[in-house]
């Protein structure tokens, strides 16, 4: 599997932040697994962490914390609410995944000269804090922005001191 896209190397346009460095190495690391035959892929990651690894890199969310809640915001152009799924895992994860297809051209005499726009599957998964209610979670996809707004759970009531009663022995 090579990391270039097209002939092209990602990194040579200086995309160099530390996510995209450390997609690279595992890119590399698997394309030298699957270029080395004798190799039984030992430290090598699998196929399935590679490919959640690129989805992930390629879905930039921004999360935004308010008084009462937190927003995760997330562009999806051109996908439907049908195209997204937001899920909760272990209590404490929020996961949202998709796909963008390909549209299918039947018309005879009609190729691609160039496809730039991408498809394929994207995830992305988020480790809630603590005060997140994972029970009070809404979405909505408008204009091809994803909104998924998680409220907060309400502040714990401080704890009053508790009085021991001193016995006299």
């Amino acid at each position: 599997m090579d990391p270039r896209l097209f002939g092209i190397d990602p990194r040579l346009f200086g995309i160099d932040r530390p996510l995209f460095n450390a997609l690279h190495q595992i890119i590399d690391c698997a394309a030298a697994a699957a270029d080395d035959k004798s190799s039984s892929g030992g430290d090598a990651p699998s196929q399935t962490f590679v490919h959640d690894a690129k989805a992930m890199a390629a879905t930039p969310a921004d999360v935004k914390e308010y008084p009462n809640s937190y927003v995760f915001v997330i562009d999806m152009p051109g996908l439907n609410s049908g195209d997204i799924k937001v899920q909760i895992e272990d209590d404490n994860v929020l996961t949202i995944t998709g796909e963008r297809k390909r549209e299918a051209e039947e018309k005879e005499g009609v190729k691609y000269v160039r496809m730039e726009r991408r498809v394929g599957k994207f995830m992305r998964k988020f480790v809630l804090r603590e005060n997140a209610n994972p029970e009070k979670i809404s979405a909505s996809c408008r204009d091809g922005v994803l909104t998924v707004t998680v409220e907060k759970l309400p502040p714990p009531e401080p704890k009053k001191p508790r009085t021991i009663e001193v016995k006299i022995a």
